[in-house]
């Protein structure tokens, strides 16, 4: 499986700006710019993708686990928080912050605990980060 996304930039790094678009259309010509990325303007980032594809994956990898171990979530909610931090003389994304709060009629919280791990481990976004990952995991 191969999954697409383009980027076309045009101009300098800090007044320049670009758009991204993604194969199965979900992104369309979505603007992004240095004023996106550092300054909150309208539009999307690069880490602001990676934190979306980091919940998405992660929360999906603990649905799969949770049907292994016989659990059917009713919700399952999830923040990431991922931390672009200056390094030298550039940036480096260094932490990806997962926060899940699930309701799983049955469940304790020791064996959500022990589950959700699992899922973060496994999770093939977790596995291509190069950053510390933490896991809060609660019942909701």
């Amino acid at each position: 499986m191969i999954r697409k996304a383009h980027a076309v930039w045009r101009g300098t790094g800090r007044d320049g700006d670009g758009a991204l678009t993604t194969d199965s259309g979900v992104l369309k010509d979505s603007p992004y710019s240095y004023r996106t990325r550092f300054e909150g303007q309208p539009g999307t980032n690069p880490e602001e993708l990676i934190a979306a594809a980091h919940a998405g994956c992660f929360t999906m990898a603990l649905a799969f686990r949770l049907q292994v171990e016989g659990y059917t979530p009713s919700e399952l909610a999830t923040e990431a928080a991922v931390s672009l931090d200056q390094e030298g003389g550039g940036f480096r994304i260094s932490r990806s912050a997962l926060s899940v709060r699930a309701e799983v009629p049955g469940l304790d919280e020791a064996t959500l605990a022990r589950i959700a791990a699992d899922a973060e481990q496994n999770c093939p976004v977790s596995r291509v980060l190069n950053a510390e990952i933490t896991l809060d995991a609660r019942l909701a």
